[in-house]
């Protein structure tokens, strides 16, 4: 799957749309948007059909409350585990997916939540209980995540590629990390080869 976001406080869904288009080999089976006006958070999806391959599984996912928000790249292998512990504590489930027990794990858990997760991922929750936006990155890095952090601007990504269709990115090379780049053959976290742009 490929994820995508920015904040802006203007309605930019035809920049999402092309955000994730670039990245959409990533995610053939299914295509996703969510636009919160109050925050201006945009969080879209690039579905590679895993697991729940029916509709349920759908990205963005939204939360029972509408509070919590998702959007989710890789596998928690565990997941099954942790979704009968929910549903021991009450939650209940529209979909057999690992995304919605990622979400709701974080609901009753808080950031926490991560202590729980055996596998690959990446993911983004928007939280507008408290008001956060929040980003995720399995502890070996299997699946990757860029963040663009300039001025008011803020945008992530599954590639840095899907940036340059952000208006206001700034493609600028980063050249304080090439000495990296010739010594080791790759850049390494959390640098990138542009500026204000971030691996987490």
């Amino acid at each position: 799957c490929g994820i995508v976001g920015f904040v802006s406080k203007s309605k930019q869904e035809n920049i999402l749309h092309e955000m994730l288009e670039i990245q959409s080999y990533r995610g053939p089976d299914d295509k996703g948007f969510f636009l919160d006006e109050a925050s201006g958070v945009h969080l879209g999806h690039n579905r590679l059909s895993i697991q729940d391959l029916s509709l349920h599984g759908h990205q963005p996912f939204i939360s029972d409350c509408e509070k919590y928000i998702i959007v989710f790249n890789g596998e928690v292998y565990n997941f099954n585990d942790i979704r009968q512990e929910l549903i021991v504590l009450g939650y209940k489930f529209i979909s057999s997916s690992d995304t919605e027990v990622i979400l709701y794990s974080y609901k009753e858990w808080g950031i926490r939540c991560i202590d729980k997760f055996i596998g690959m991922f990446a993911f983004s929750i928007l939280d507008k209980v408290d008001n956060k936006l929040i980003l995720v990155r399995d502890r070996a890095g299997v699946k990757p995540l860029y963040y663009y952090s300039y001025g008011d601007e803020f945008l992530f990504s599954s590639e840095v590629k899907s940036f340059h269709k952000y208006p206001n990115f700034k493609k600028e090379l980063n050249k304080n990390i090439l000495p990296y780049y010739f010594q080791f053959g790759y850049i390494p976290a959390p640098h990138s080869i542009f500026k204000n742009c971030y691996k987490l």
